[in-house]
């Protein structure tokens, strides 16, 4: 009895973590900090933080299906295009610096930043902070669709985005970010981010995938399914709504979120001893 109340509890806890990384990938708030904190404080530990990552599969679907025609669009008119042509190469120019470094650095990622809570709260409530001065800075855009951006801006979004390999900062929120103070308006700027997701999550995927090949077991893919089934159900639900959202309210309500969630890991670390 004890052994199934356990697989039990592992099941709640999979679910549950997958339902928060669909809805917090794609918004500015680091869905990576939020599972691990999450999940240190649930007392869920996956072999070689794996769960965490792999478990992105379900988000990365979640564009897919919403923005299947868009996708679908790009490459039909791909070879005769030149608008399609710049935005893939743009996409695919921001994703060059993240695979890079996330390959040099994967074994510090994962053994050091990924086992630091403290560290995570920190840079929810640091990355909050900026998140709101640059939201309400009055900022005067002069790009407003992801089709005109430069690749000369794209790389440096791209490089923006490594900034997000500490847990805690946000993907979303580092190019989001980085994207408007270098001339972006707000929409543009998190479907831009959308896109970039796409081959940066199944790159990480696929990487992490491999690196860990050796030590998942069947048990472990039935947990990752779980999850991944909760974050592409969540994902999809964020995806169809974000953009709307951000032109009615900006970020602010993130980063209020963030600093409310760093503020509650560091109360809850505490508490915990």
């Amino acid at each position: 009895m004890r052994v199934y109340q356990l697989e039990e509890q592992t099941i709640v806890n999979a679910l549950i973590l997958g339902i928060v990384e669909g809805l917090t990938e794609f918004i500015p708030v680091s869905s990576t900090g939020h599972i691990l904190l999450l999940g240190h404080f649930l007392g869920f530990e996956s072999k070689g933080k794996t769960f965490e990552v792999l478990i992105q599969l379900g988000a990365i679907l979640a564009i897919l299906s919403v923005y299947f025609a868009r996708l679908w669009n790009l490459l039909v008119t791909f070879p005769s295009d030149p608008a399609s042509r710049r935005f893939v190469f743009g996409i695919l120019v921001a994703f060059l610096p993240a695979a890079v470094i996330g390959v040099l650095a994967h074994g510090f990622i994962k053994e050091v930043l990924f086992e630091s809570p403290q560290l995570i709260c920190s840079t929810l409530l640091i990355g909050g902070i900026i998140l709101l001065w640059i939201d309400r800075l009055p900022l005067k855009p002069r790009y407003t669709n992801v089709m005109d951006y430069p690749l000369s801006l794209c790389l440096k979004i791209g490089f923006c985005q490594c900034l997000a390999m500490v847990p805690g900062v946000s993907r979303s929120g580092s190019t989001i970010a980085g994207a408007l103070l270098m001339g972006t308006d707000k929409r543009s700027a998190a479907e831009f981010s959308f896109f970039l997701a796409m081959p940066t999550m199944a790159g990480a995927f696929a990487y992490d995938l491999f690196k860990n090949r050796n030590v998942l077991s069947g048990d472990d893919a039935m947990i990752i399914g779980i999850g991944f089934v909760a974050s592409f159900v969540a994902g999809v639900f964020v995806v169809k709504g974000l953009l709307n959202f951000v032109s009615r309210h900006g970020f602010a309500p993130f980063a209020y979120w963030r600093i409310a969630v760093g503020i509650a890991g560091f109360a809850g670390l505490y508490l915990m001893g």
